[in-house]
């Protein structure tokens, strides 16, 4: 692992300086999704992710002193056409971040043969957190199993959870059944009833059939693992159906600020874990202000900017900023190639003196990533709304991890075994 301070960014930026000055760019597409049944989320997101980059090429002249090109590519959150996308941008691209589990599942064989890395911060396929089996994919800093495993310990601290029901309304997707797994396991070995029910791409804005089948089971606990419109959707019918809001829990996609904002009020006590928090005092969100908002560069605005979900863009390019730093420093050499990132990704150290560095203090938790894990495992924050806004309700919390290492390594087997020939990264000692 490496740590950069202040000191060894800046001698970094001097040393490669006089290299970078024939590079161009450092080309990291997004393939974003402004529009489609999903552009309510995805926007702020995509919005806080551009603000950070772009704050840094007019602060810094990039990452190590080079720009990086952070071109978006529209895919409407639709599988073809984020395939399409990734097709489109890979020729140069030193990462691709999919944006979809439907999409990472489509590209992650591709990934192996054209050597460029997976970024997908907190969803994509759970198994990737095994870095050996999935050498060029990055769920960093957590994965999906980490946030169903988080959530579980936090209901089970309210009460035994043996005879209970927990309800898992979830959009009938691949992102949507990514926890199922484990769900399952926990279900069997702390004996409480797990009710998966299920919400169509169609079905995401009028939800009456589902929320009637909620009101039939009596569930205790209603788990949602909903994105887009469902969560606008599902927030709505359970205010309506007089469901106990504070019986209710997303998953970090399902904690959106202008989702709850609908409901106001009467969506106090709402939950939803989270690996990233705004902090309108951190010193990143100035300078982004500074360089970006007040240059005009800034598609976001004050509201969203406030919001869980566009710091959560913020924290995602600082993240893969960090995998280009620790590469730069390792193959000294500003304009890296996606191999190299690779490395860097695997490599990041998020600890809390570097974090501050960052100027993302309380944005995100500590975290540090391997050969062998690419998850990282930061764990995060209970959530609450408030009837205006997100506020933290519980200390770090940290997946326990021990529960299900052997099913990430079972299912990662099963996928390479499944796709043989499957490359794997055997030097992997850790």
């Amino acid at each position: 692992m490496k740590h950069f301070t202040k000191m060894a960014a800046a001698a970094l930026i001097a040393g490669v300086t006089a290299g970078a000055a024939m590079a161009q760019e450092l080309y990291a597409p997004n393939l974003a999704y402004r529009t489609g049944p999903f552009a309510a989320t995805g926007i702020p997101l995509m919005n806080g992710q551009a603000d950070y980059l772009t704050m840094l090429n007019a602060r810094d002249g990039g990452v190590g002193g080079i720009p990086v090109n952070a071109e978006e590519c529209e895919t409407g959150y639709s599988t073809e056409k984020g395939v399409e996308c990734y097709e489109k941008t890979k020729g140069k691209a030193i990462v691709t971040q999919p944006w979809s589990t439907g999409i990472t599942l489509q590209v992650l064989p591709k990934t192996n043969v054209d050597m460029i890395p997976i970024l997908a911060p907190g969803y994509g396929f759970s198994p990737m957190a095994d870095g050996k089996v999935f050498q060029w994919a990055f769920n960093t800093p957590s994965g999906y199993w980490d946030a169903a495993d988080m959530i579980i310990q936090y209901l089970s601290g309210q009460g035994d959870l043996k005879g209970k029901k927990i309800a898992f309304l979830h959009l009938d997707h691949p992102y949507g059944k990514e926890p199922l797994p484990l769900l399952e396991a926990k279900s069997g070995a702390m004996g409480f009833e797990l009710v998966p029910i299920p919400v169509g791409l169609k079905e995401m804005q009028n939800q009456s059939a589902q929320w009637l089948q909620i009101r039939r089971e009596r569930p205790d606990y209603v788990v949602m693992w909903g994105w887009g419109a469902m969560n606008a959707g599902a927030i709505t019918e359970a205010v309506k159906t007089k469901f106990p809001m504070e019986n209710m829990i997303g998953v970090w996609w399902s904690g959106h600020d202008a989702d709850l904002a609908i409901v106001g009020d009467a969506g106090k006590g709402y939950k939803s874990i989270s690996w990233s928090f705004p902090n309108a005092d951190a010193p990143v969100m100035a300078d982004i202000k500074k360089h970006v908002v007040d240059a005009g560069l800034s598609k976001s605005n004050e509201t969203e900017m406030q919001g869980v979900f566009y710091s959560r863009g913020i924290v995602i390019s600082a993240i893969l900023a960090e995998g280009i730093t620790a590469a730069q420093a390792e193959y000294d050499t500003a304009e890296i190639s996606a191999e190299q990132l690779r490395w860097g990704l695997e490599n990041i150290n998020m600890t809390e003196e570097r974090i501050k560095e960052l100027g993302l203090e309380g944005m995100v938790p500590p975290f540090a990533t391997s050969c062998s894990n690419h998850t990282g495992h930061s764990g995060g924050w209970m959530l609450e709304w408030d009837g205006a806004q997100f506020v933290k309700v519980s200390d770090h919390l940290k997946p326990d991890t021990s529960g299900y290492a052997e099913l990430i390594n079972t299912k990662a087997a099963e996928y390479a075994e499944a796709n043989a020939p499957w490359p794997t990264n055997d030097a992997c000692e850790g």
